[in-house]
Formats: structure tokens, sequence, C-alpha cells
């Protein structure tokens, strides 16, 4: 990867995940959260973390930002005052990022060369899934179909 196509890739990534910490209007953060997935998943297809890339397009970006957006759309109220910045989001994401640059070049691990490591394929993925966490993998299945019904008890109850 060049530098210009990483410094672009990291501009858009972070400029979207601080509009998101940063605006008011929720469907706007949610979209601008959006463009942060899709930066992070570009990264991955780069490393050649193929496999991991799709993950974060279909999981963040057709999963998760979806239903946050639907869960905007559903339960907006009209008396949102909406107007002005957020200067808190921004305060919070700036320390944050802060304390994050600072952790890591204060790690020593940086100096140490990585061991090599056999390629991981799909397959391997499955095997793994299958046998060794096939129970971690049922509870975030039901975690996951249990805050589905939640948000639609919720929407229900608000209509009613």
């Amino acid at each position: 990867m060049s530098v210009a196509a990483f410094i672009s890739i990291a501009i858009l990534t972070l400029a979207g995940a601080l509009a998101a910490a940063c605006l008011r209007k929720l469907i706007h953060a949610a979209l601008c959260l959006v463009v942060a997935f899709l930066g992070l998943a570009t990264f991955y297809f780069f490393l050649g973390a193929e496999f991991v890339g799709l993950v974060q397009v279909f999981v963040y970006v057709g999963a998760v930002a979806v239903l946050i957006v639907f869960t905007i759309l559903l339960t907006r109220r009209e008396d949102e005052d909406a107007a002005g910045f957020n200067w808190g989001g921004v305060i919070v994401a700036v320390a944050v990022f802060a304390g994050l640059a600072w952790t890591i070049m204060k790690t020593p691990s940086l100096s140490v060369v990585a061991p090599v490591i056999e390629p991981l394929t799909v397959k391997r993925i499955g095997e793994v899934l299958m046998t060794n966490y096939v129970w971690p993998l049922q509870c975030v299945g039901l975690l996951l179909t249990a805050a589905l019904i939640g948000a639609l008890v919720l929407v229900m109850e608000e209509k009613r």
C-alpha cells in the first residue's frame, strides 16, 4: 500500500469517527460511523486479511450500522433540538485518542519482531468455530436474538 493511500484512508476513517462522536443529529452520526467502519475494513483488505475485512463490512456496516439507523428512524422524537456542535464529543474523542496513542508509544513490544505464523484460511476459521468455540458462538447468537426481540418490544410498546 502506498503512503498516499494509507494517509487518505486514515484521514477519512478518523474524520468519520470524529464526526460520529461530534454530530448532534443521530442519523448523521450513524452514517459517519458507517464511513469509519468502511475505512477500517479497507485497512484490513490492504493488510491481506480479506476475511476479517469482509466480516467488518458484513457485520458492522451491514448489520450493526443498519440496525442503528433503523432504530433511530423508528424511535425518533420530533421535539429534538439538534442545532449546534457537540464539543463534549470532541473532548472525549481527543482524550481517548491521546490515551491510546500514549499507551501504544509506551508499549515495549513495538521493537520486537513478530513471529511468522501460518496463514489463516476461512476453512480453518470455520473448523475452530464449530469445534472449540461452538458454545460462545451459540451464546452470541442467543444474545443477538434477545436484543432483536427487545428492540421489537420497545418499538411496539411506543406505538400503542
